[in-house]
């Protein structure tokens, strides 16, 4: 394959292609906001709504900042996932009123991966006078919003990096050995990895194999 050098990624040695792959997508998505909206700075306090494939690499890229890092979850089953796997402070069940109650005002920043239509107003709530809650992810529905909460708070949105800021992310995630978490599948796999997709029956991201699967088909 030729391609432009340009819109070329270079992968260091010690990162390993299948748990780097997701990255220039995953890693970038959340990284970049992290970068341009100053919450990479250490000592933050940054929030993480969705602990899916977007949601597990922002934990670690918040960590590997020197931030204090929460997750913003519905699943209180992802709790021990979050703290003792991916180094997470706290977990915040976003549907626990005493939860959110005692969050209230901690955050200074918030980034919200989740694409499913969900209520903003109460992720304002838990932000310090001038935080900001990014939007990563795209609900399908329109948001429902009221401007009052927007005073003290920003919100804001991010898309992806450009390849400057991709190819930072890369040498950043290898020398903090920041992988994704993910499954490997042959290219055979891929009608029922899709199935599982829509289920939401995959931590964190499949990544296909596709030079062993041509090699065994090949044998």
């Amino acid at each position: 394959m030729v391609a432009n050098e340009r819109y070329i990624v270079r992968f260091p040695e010690n990162l390993p292609l299948d748990a780097g792959a997701p990255l220039p997508c995953a890693g970038i998505t959340v990284y970049s906001p992290l970068k341009y909206f100053g919450l990479s700075e250490p000592g933050k306090h940054v929030g993480i709504v969705g602990l899916g494939g977007l949601g597990h690499t922002g934990v670690k890229f918040a960590k590997a900042f020197g931030s204090k890092v929460s997750v913003i979850s519905t699943s209180p089953g992802k709790k021990d996932e979050a703290l003792k796997k991916l180094g997470a402070d706290s977990f915040v069940v976003s549907c626990d009123q005493e939860q959110m109650k005692a969050a209230r005002g901690t955050l200074d920043g918030i980034i919200g991966r989740v694409s499913a239509a969900h209520p903003i107003v109460p992720l304002l709530g838990l932000l310090k006078p001038h935080g900001k809650l990014i939007l990563v992810g795209v609900p399908v529905k329109p948001l429902n919003l009221h401007v009052f909460p927007l005073i003290m708070e920003s919100l804001a949105d991010s898309g992806i990096g450009g390849m400057k800021e991709t190819q930072e992310m890369i040498d950043f995630a290898a020398k903090h050995n920041i992988t994704a978490e993910v499954e490997v599948i042959s290219m055979d796999y891929v009608n029922t990895a899709m199935e599982r997709l829509a289920k939401n029956d995959v931590r964190y991201r499949f990544v296909i194999d596709v030079a062993n699967t041509l090699a065994a088909r090949e044998a």
